[in-house]
Formats: structure tokens, sequence, C-alpha cells
């Protein structure tokens, strides 16, 4: 298949450049339909005129609409960690954003009910304190 060195180096550079190039297209089509900017026809648009001609269609976007990329990108990794901070706070009863006097009034439930100890309560009630 390889004739010489070569010939394998070169086939290494194409399959680089198409590895590369499938990487922009990955990125270019996750930034497109993560706009917000843009509507369903325009979208359908940039799809179409990067499928009919790949390169250009590449080099277009960035031009027209790559400075925007990062802060699109940003922008989703904000709104993301937002809903997992959210989520987080939901699943854990919100007692890491409560009151020291809710934490303190959590804490003596659970001393009362004897799923903590003496000892974890004045832990707990020292921490909410200290929050506060």
């Amino acid at each position: 298949m390889f004739d010489d060195n070569g010939s394998f180096l070169l086939a290494m550079f194409e399959f680089f450049i198409f590895l590369a190039w499938f990487m922009c297209l990955w990125w270019i089509f996750g930034d497109l339909f993560r706009s917000k900017d843009l509507g369903g026809f325009a979208k359908t648009l940039w799809v179409l005129f990067i499928i009919v001609l790949p390169f250009i269609g590449l080099l277009a976007y960035l031009i027209v609409r790559g400075r925007g990329m990062n802060d699109r990108t940003l922008e989703a990794h904000r709104e993301m960690q937002q809903r997992q901070e959210e989520y987080i706070k939901s699943v854990a009863g919100g007692s890491a954003g409560s009151s020291p006097t809710d934490q303190i009034a959590s804490a003596k439930a659970l001393l009362d009910s004897g799923a903590i100890t003496q000892q974890e309560f004045d832990q707990i009630k020292a921490r909410a304190l200290a929050s506060a």
C-alpha cells in the first residue's frame, strides 16, 4: 500500500487534515444549534451552505460568526453550571443555602430523633453560627 515513507507521511497528513476538518465541523454545528440569535430558517441556510460547500462554508461561518463563538460557549457553560447548582440544591434539600437558624433547627430535629449525637449537633451548630 505504501511504497515509501513519503506516501505514508502524505497519508498521515491527509488523515490529520480530515480530522481537523471534522473537528471544525463539529464545533461549528454545535455553535450553530446553540445560538439563540438565529432563527430556524437562518440555521437551515447555514447547514445547507456548509454541507454543499464544506470548506468555503466553514471559512465563511468562521469569518461571519466566529467572533461570538466563544461568548456563546461561555454562556452555555454558565447556564449548565447554574442548572447543576440548582439541581444539587434541590437534591440536598436546600440546607447549604438556608439560614443558620434553619440549619440549627433541622440539626435539633435530627438530634431529637436520635439520628445524630450531641457532639455532631454541636459541630453543625458551630458551623452554622460561623457561616452567619
